[in-house]
Formats: C-alpha cells, sequence, structure tokens
C-alpha cells in the first residue's frame, strides 16, 4: 500500500459557512465546518473518515467533488498525467473530474427520483454524458444492475417498489455505471438494517478489487470502517485529529478522541462488556471553537498548554504513516479497543 500513488492530495482545506444577522443579513460569524485539512488518498485503497456528527465529514466529501464550494484550499486529482486543481476547476474541466469522480449519497430513499424508472436513473450520467444512443445505454444500465446483484427484469420499475438496500444498489449502480476511478461513500450504509449493511459492505469490497475503485468511506460507525478501511482518519470539530492504518487505529490509537470513539463501539455479545472512556459535556459550537486544543475542555488528560496552543497533524516519531494533533500523542498510554473490553 505505501509504494501506491497518490490520487488524491488535499491541502489546507477549509469551508465556512456564513452566519448572518439583522435586516441587512450581514455576516457577523462563520461556522467553521471544515477547518484546515491536510489528508491524501493512495490509488485502489479505502480511507474511512470518522467522527461524530456534525464534525465535518459529509462537508469534506461533498467539498472533494465539488458540490459545496470551499473557502480555501487545493484539492489536487490524479487525472491521467494531469494534477487537477479540483477547487480551481472550470465547469468543462469539472465535467470530465465527474467522469472519474462519482458519489454516493446516504440517504437510499431521497437520492433517488422517484418519477424515473430504474434505467432512466442509472442510465442518466450516460445521457448527460452523450454517452451511446437509448438501446445502449439500456443495455449498460442492465449489465450494471447485475454486478450491483440486481435483477435486469427489474428495469422498469420504480424506486418505490424496492426496499432500503436495493435502492442503495441502485445508487450504486448509477455511480459505477461511467466506469469511475474514485467514489465518495458518504455514509452509504448508515440507513440500512445491520444484515443489510454486511451485504452491501461485501458488495463494495467485491467491486473494488473487481474494478480496481478508490474509495473515500465517510461513517459514523467504527465497526463498519474498521471492516472496509486500509486506513482510518478520525475528525473532530472540523480538524483532523489522528490518521493512520485501520489496525494502528484500533489497536495503538495516540488521539484522547480516537480513544472515546472505541470505547463507543457497541457489543453485539451480551456476555461482553466494553470500559466506556467518556467525554463530558458536548461537542464545542463550531462557530466559536475552544482556543487551544478544541478537544481540550472535554478531555480527561488536559494540560495547561492544551488551552493556549493548538496542536499541529504530525508524524509519530516511530511510525510514518501515523498523524496525531495531540501535544502528547508520544507521550499517553491510550487503551486499545481490545483492552476496552473485559469479557463478563
Amino acid at each position: 500500500m505505501s509504494n501506491r500513488e497518490k490520487i488524491l492530495e488535499v491541502i489546507k482545506l477549509k469551508k465556512y459557512f456564513p452566519i448572518t444577522a439583522g435586516v441587512f443579513r450581514r455576516v457577523v460569524g462563520h461556522v467553521k465546518a471544515v477547518d484546515g485539512l491536510n489528508f491524501f488518498i493512495k490509488k485502489g485503497e479505502t480511507l474511512g473518515l470518522v467522527g461524530e456528527s456534525g464534525c465535518g465529514k459529509t462537508t469534506t466529501g461533498r467539498c472533494i467533488i465539488r458540490l459545496v464550494e470551499p473557502t480555501e484550499g487545493e484539492i489536487k486529482y490524479k487525472m491521467g498525467d494531469q494534477l487537477i486543481d479540483i477547487a480551481q476547476a472550470d465547469k468543462n474541466t469539472m465535467k470530465k473530474i465527474w467522469q472519474d469522480l462519482q458519489i454516493i449519497f446516504q440517504d437510499p430513499h431521497s437520492s433517488l427520483d422517484p418519477r424515473l424508472s430504474v434505467r432512466d436513473i442509472i442510465a442518466e450520467p450516460l445521457r448527460v454524458n452523450r454517452i451511446g444512443n437509448r438501446k445502449e445505454r439500456t443495455e449498460k444500465a442492465k449489465e450494471y444492475m447485475e454486478r450491483v446483484g440486481l435483477n435486469r427484469f427489474q428495469i422498469n420499475r420504480y424506486p418505490h417498489a424496492f426496499s432500503g438496500g436495493q435502492r442503495q444498489r441502485i445508487g450504486l449502480a448509477r455511480a459505477l455505471v461511467l466506469n469511475p476511478r474514485m467514489i465518495v461513500c458518504d455514509e452509504p450504509v448508515s440507513a440500512l438494517d445491520v444484515s443489510v449493511q454486511a451485504q452491501i459492505l461485501n458488495l463494495f469490497e467485491d467491486l473494488q478489487d473487481e474494478m480496481g475503485l478508490t474509495y473515500l468511506f465517510i461513517a459514523h460507525d467504527l465497526s463498519v470502517i474498521e471492516h472496509i478501511s486500509d486506513r482510518v482518519m478520525v475528525m473532530y470539530l472540523g480538524k483532523i485529529v489522528e490518521m493512520a492504518a485501520a489496525e494502528n487505529i484500533y489497536q495503538r490509537p495516540h488521539h484522547p478522541y480516537t480513544e472515546a470513539l472505541l470505547g463507543s463501539i457497541p457489543m453485539g455479545d451480551t456476555r461482553v462488556q466494553k470500559r466506556t472512556i467518556s467525554l463530558p459535556g458536548n461537542v464545542p459550537d463550531p462557530s466559536d471553537p475552544p482556543a487551544g486544543c478544541n478537544l481540550h475542555p472535554r478531555c480527561s488528560y488536559v494540560q495547561d498548554i492544551c488551552k493556549k496552543e493548538e496542536p499541529q497533524l504530525k508524524v509519530l516519531k516511530d511510525d510514518e504513516e501515523h498523524f496525531v494533533s495531540c501535544h502528547f500523542a508520544d507521550k499517553l498510554d491510550l487503551s486499545s479497543y481490545n483492552e476496552l473490553i473485559e469479557t463478563g
């Protein structure tokens, strides 16, 4: 994995949403949804992006595909021999990029137009890009229905005739029909039953092996992230707090927030108990984040420097691919996922 080339690199990405007030709607502040992200994704890997609701995960994904305009920063995407900054690309360039970079949305119900048949939903990207005639597009739609585990004879049905898991398969077929290299997956299984989640996750992995896909996989469920990710990136209040190989995140966390997230993973076996690590208080207001480290009002390891100086995302001394944003990352002895589990 370490020898693979980077397909995407994000540099100092910011997305601030203005807060307006008064009769003239003057800007009186900003919600810092994404606040200076730096990360990369390698060809053929799955980078899991995890964090609490409201931490900026979805906004990050939408900035990458330009559904939301970034406030600042660079999004460098390698397309052929070119390195294109998505944040500055014009409409014609973005149209080419969108053939290569697709997105799957969280809600399989609202992401599909109920007025269109499955044929028209899956074939729409082909029609928009003027690829093939109607007959060819129909055959392509049938092919990708079968790839995602749907019956091609259901092609004339409408979304209401399908279950949630089947609708998400339709959304996946629509994303795949242009044969992209990378897909932003915005919590694609969070709205599904647990049994269906496993089927969809296995489908994602099979398609990745078959088509050489690269994923940015956004989720709030760490058990899902562990199952599918090669590397994991943990976000808190618009910033990256830890990024490393999945096994290192679960077995050797170096940030207190990551440790707390691992302690929050629910256990399916009632005979197994877990030691929870509580974070007192609530997530701070992203329009008025605390000084210093964003986590310091809730962190049990807090020191004076944490309240005054913001930690930078730095590589660990003993692992050049493990990045942590904590003043005491090399000194804290944090519990791994296995150490948090106690057999009852």
